[in-house]
């Protein structure tokens, strides 16, 4: 739902008998926080915003604290930061009667490490191009028949998968289980966030959701909305469900495909449009520019230690910058001719924060426009097994992907300073956070044999 004004959503609530409201906001790390307010502080919000303590940013995942930001933390005393509201995010929330939702972003001194205005500076630099901004994202998750309680039990191990055996594309699986696909299908529906296709990938218990096509700004609110519902629909149903990048050694990773093209926002045509056998030059420097530089922002993508075990070849991920037609092996994916031609952003884990992996996806092929960026050849076959002679490699750990992030000119051209700053700090922290931790590969390695 969207409202002009406030005055327009406060006449809704009364109409619809609406009792209950929550206000969100997506951290650094697409982590969903928020708070219910009672109807004076929501008008009051809606009106002239409000404040949210700025730990939000200054948290990581797990609520630690970081040491080394400069944004929040104890020298700001962990201050409200200053928030307002997006009438066009309104939304009636599914489980709960009489409630809605509407979705909120960092104003003032705090706008520039925003997720979310980040994405919106970036559409807005498409705009002034002369550009609309379509886009798509796509989830593969895994279901469990366990509990928040259950997993933590087990040590997240030995967990029972909804469903056993690798069956991709599965009319078994989704027919006894058409319970929990027609809560997904109409849950989403009704929550604004459809989902175009739905099926089993391969993998136990794993399903893949691919959402509609929508301007990208609201692409995004539905994809980050997408997740966190998903997740509340599942546990509600006895369930659990994870969107973690690679939870087992034996099974593909979890990817977060996203597709964009590029419109005419007088006609709506594709300008990506061209013959079914090529690509136009447009999305040629689009994708240049995605190729060009992938590896300096990778971390802006790939942003958890565990996104790097995904990135390993033969489990349908990328390992190094290269893009292809029709090529499901290389880190971009051209899906070219007729009305749904696009650039696929393969490289993109399911753990990634929507907002971020979208604006650097985004970003970075708009300066591939801006500089005229031809790509390199495109790869025909595996790219596992010729990744092209031009080829960059990918990262292959948080650490050097947040040392190339934080040292890159275009990142800081792109993004600015105080969030590539920021987001540098909060990388190198959840790296820190790892590189403390001794697992259980250290111990069957090391403990004995050394």
């Amino acid at each position: 739902m969207q409202f002009e004004t406030t005055d327009q959503l406060i006449q809704f609530l009364d109409d619809e008998g609406v009792r209950f409201h929550k206000v969100g906001v997506f951290d650094i790390d697409g982590v969903f926080r928020g708070k219910y307010l009672d109807r004076d502080k929501f008008e009051s919000s809606l009106r002239k915003g409000f404040g949210f303590c700025d730990v939000v940013l200054g948290w990581d995942s797990h609520d630690q604290l970081y040491d080394n930001a400069t944004v929040s933390g104890w020298h700001t005393g962990y201050r409200d930061a200053p928030a307002k509201l997006d009438l066009g995010t309104v939304r009636k929330l599914p489980f709960e009667d009489d409630t809605v939702l509407v979705l909120g972003h960092f104003a003032g001194d705090y706008e520039g490490v925003c997720p979310r205005r980040l994405l919106h500076r970036c559409v807005d630099k498409a705009a002034a191009m002369g550009f609309g901004v379509r886009a798509a994202l796509e989830y593969e998750f895994f279901v469990f028949q366990e509990s928040p309680e259950s997993v933590r039990s087990k040590g997240f191990r030995g967990l029972t998968p909804l469903t056993p055996g690798m069956f991709g594309y599965s009319m078994l699986r989704s027919g006894v289980h058409a319970e929990l696909y027609h809560e997904l299908l109409e849950t989403m529906d009704a929550f604004e966030c459809p989902i175009e296709g739905l099926h089993t990938e391969t993998g136990p218990g794993v399903i893949e959701a691919a959402l509609h096509h929508d301007e990208a700004r609201a692409a995004a609110d539905k994809a980050a909305l997408f997740k966190t519902y998903a997740k509340v629909l599942c546990q509600r149903m006895g369930l659990m469900a994870t969107f973690m990048a690679k939870w087992s050694n034996e099974y593909p990773g979890q990817s977060g495909h996203i597709h964009i093209s590029l419109e005419d926002p007088k006609t709506g045509d594709n300008l990506f449009t061209g013959a079914d056998d090529g690509t136009p030059e447009l999305m040629r420097w689009f994708i240049g520019g995605q190729v060009t530089l992938m590896p300096q922002l990778l971390a802006m993508v790939c942003s958890t230690v565990n996104a790097y075990r995904r990135l390993v070849p033969g489990m349908w991920a990328p390992t190094h910058a290269n893009w292809g037609v029709e090529n499901r092996t290389t880190a971009i994916r051209a899906i070219p001719g007729g009305k749904g031609s696009r650039s696929e952003y393969r490289v993109a884990p399911a753990d990634a924060n929507p907002y971020l992996a979208l604006g650097a996806a985004l970003a970075s092929g708009l300066w591939g426009i801006e500089n005229h960026i031809e790509p390199p050849a495109a790869i025909e076959g595996s790219a596992y097994d010729d990744p092209g002679a031009d080829a960059v490699p990918l990262p292959g750990t948080l650490s050097e992907a947040t040392r190339l992030f934080k040292g890159s000119k275009v990142a800081r051209d792109l993004f600015g300073d105080a969030f590539v700053d920021h987001f540098a700090a909060t990388r190198e922290w959840e790296d820190r956070q790892a590189r403390k931790h001794v697992s259980d590969w250290d111990l069957a390695r090391y403990f004995e044999i050394i």
